[in-house]
């Protein structure tokens, strides 16, 4: 599932391509899942945000378009002013041209293999309706974040630090790759359940440095992902532990060990990481 770097990738790529342009036309796959793409005819997108693993296109009317990936969405955009097709095609808008830019008329569409992804609409910044998005915790480089703030986040509760993690309250946008990733970098076992202060603030510095290095690569690409341009990321070229159970860990050797925790895979360095 697309992650912070991914997910900000995108966005960074559909700002300058969807502000300022009026929603034409659209349409959407039958689903409830998916419908809500029809309810932006007429509105003029104003921002594209992010926050953690959602998409957020703002517009003039004061509504939000919410977008998550799931496992295998897409967005792409096609020069053309016809109605898309294909397959795996779950939502489209056409978009008319920019104020400031002569764009002509293209057509935004989202694709989904497996249909895990999602749209809605609410008002912008009312997420109530969103558990996850509403509860999420703050943004990984928000400044006004701090170690402190951190480790009394992890405190709360008696879950294994990668299931923390992964639920999106102690900090927003990290998933299973990047979690296993920042965990083995600052030599914490994933089973632990608490953290002392210096701890949590080695788990933040290292969360920081695997989420930039894979911004920096265009995200992670395994398997499904792909930015708008249908290319892939290159950061998957630079992980050290996740999906590499079995083999030698890249800094003292010894085999890394693979194992589901609370129904994920995790791959960690019994020795590196010690319980």
């Amino acid at each position: 599932m697309p992650e912070l770097p991914e997910v900000e990738t995108i966005r960074r790529q559909l700002a300058p391509l969807t502000v300022g342009r009026t929603v034409l036309g659209a349409d959407s796959h039958p689903s409830t899942k998916f419908t809500p793409a029809r309810l932006m005819i007429g509105a003029t997108f104003t921002g594209v945000g992010r926050r953690g693993k959602y998409l957020l296109f703002s517009t003039n009317d004061d509504r939000e378009l919410v977008a998550h990936l799931g496992m295998t969405g897409s967005f792409r955009f096609t020069g053309s002013d016809r109605a898309p097709t294909g397959a795996h095609l779950r939502a489209w808008w056409q978009l008319g041209p920019g104020q400031e830019r002569d764009d002509g008329v293209d057509v935004l569409r989202f694709d989904d293999i497996r249909r895990f992804g999602r749209l809605r609409v609410v008002t912008a910044g009312d997420y109530s309706d969103i558990p996850t998005l509403a509860g999420a915790g703050p943004e990984p480089f928000d400044p006004d974040f701090n170690a402190e703030q951190f480790w009394e986040r992890l405190a709360v509760g008696k879950r294994r630090i990668k299931t923390k993690l992964l639920s999106q309250r102690p900090i927003a946008g990290v998933g299973n790759i990047y979690a296993d990733e920042a965990l083995w970098l600052a030599g914490i076992n994933p089973n632990v359940s608490r953290l002392g202060r210096q701890r949590a603030a080695d788990l933040l510095d290292a969360l920081r440095i695997v989420l930039d290095q894979g911004l920096a690569n265009g995200g992670t690409t395994l398997r499904d992902y792909r930015n708008i341009d249908g290319g892939s990321g290159e950061n998957q070229k630079q992980l050290n532990v996740y999906g590499r159970g079995g083999q030698a860990c890249p800094r003292c050797h010894h085999v890394l060990r693979s194992a589901a925790i609370d129904g994920r895979t995790t791959t960690w360095c019994p020795t590196c990481q010690r319980h």
